[in-house]
């Protein structure tokens, strides 16, 4: 497995790809990202067109074990992100 992209890469090929500087591109990125944490925390979800949907589902309280002495506890209930990836990029990544 490759190893993954850093942010300093992903800054650069966004300036490279928009024709801008990187100065501008990290800040459109910063921005993104902001957004993106601003509306999953508020328990919507944002599309991003071609790559997949992100949302923040509610689990429910559970039992759960505890690996190291076999004990059953209750869990509280909780909130996790979760993305949903678009099929146009399944694709291309299966073909």
């Amino acid at each position: 497995m490759a190893k993954p992209m850093t942010k300093a890469q992903l800054v650069t090929a966004i300036a490279e790809g928009a024709g801008s500087d990187k100065k501008s591109a990290g800040a459109a990125l910063d921005a993104l990202l902001s957004i993106i944490t601003k509306e999953v925390s508020a328990g919507g979800a944002v599309t991003l067109p071609g790559v997949g949907k992100i949302y923040c589902r509610e689990r429910p309280e559970r039992m759960v074990r505890n690996p190291a002495t076999g004990e059953s506890i209750k869990k509280p209930a909780d909130k996790v992100v979760k993305m949903t990836i678009a099929k146009a990029l399944k694709d291309s990544v299966n073909g």
